[in-house]
């Protein structure tokens, strides 16, 4: 493909996904409906089978989903260059948004009535972390097993605050371990 086409495709990727960053709120997962209608129905850049199989691999891969999306709508579309351009698109807006609250926050700080939004923000935060760990919980394995890897894995980053990433590691090379052991004994498929 010339490299004026795909200059132009780029370019193209780059609106689409400014547009997607700049007016969709909710998260990543709030953005997927409308990745999946601006490149598989309204501009057909992609097929529709193919979208799910971009959000399978995009939720999957270490990253935010809707970043990990429009990086691979983009190497789909464009190769390298459509990569970079749909992965700024969809970027750049909540970059742009979070420089100005930074700006503008570090002149109002000191206000009262913002010390206590943050108070309560703060508390907001808590609840969705305590929501994410109930959530967690609910799909995790209860056995022996699990509870010990929990408990450890929660005295070494709470109490002795070790290397997180270490981890993790450990604790999905231990869940690799127990999980041979088990299909060795015949009690996993």
């Amino acid at each position: 493909m010339p490299i004026k086409e795909r200059l132009k495709k780029a370019l193209r990727l780059f609106l689409i996904f400014l547009k997607i960053g700049a007016f969709t709120f909710g998260g990543g997962y709030a953005m997927i409906p409308l990745i999946e209608y601006e490149t598989t129905e309204k501009r057909k850049l992609i097929e529709k089978e193919e979208i799910s199989d971009i959000v399978a691999i995009a939720e999957s891969t270490p990253g935010p989903i809707a970043i990990n999306s429009a990086t691979f709508v983009g190497y789909r579309t464009a190769g390298v260059l459509g990569a970079a351009a749909a992965t700024l698109g969809v970027v750049l807006p909540s970059f742009v948004i979070i420089l100005l609250i930074a700006f503008f926050l570090r002149h109002i700080m000191d206000n009262r009535i913002v010390q206590y939004a943050f108070f309560g923000i703060r508390a907001g935060v808590l609840a969705l972390i305590v929501k994410a760990v109930v959530s967690f919980w609910k799909r995790a394995e209860h056995n022996v097993f699990s509870w010990c890897v929990m408990v450890a894995a929660f005295l070494w980053a709470a109490i002795l605050d070790w290397n997180v990433i270490a981890l993790i590691a450990l604790c999905g090379l231990a869940g690799f371990v127990y999980c041979l052991v088990q299909r060795k004994r015949g009690a996993m498929q």
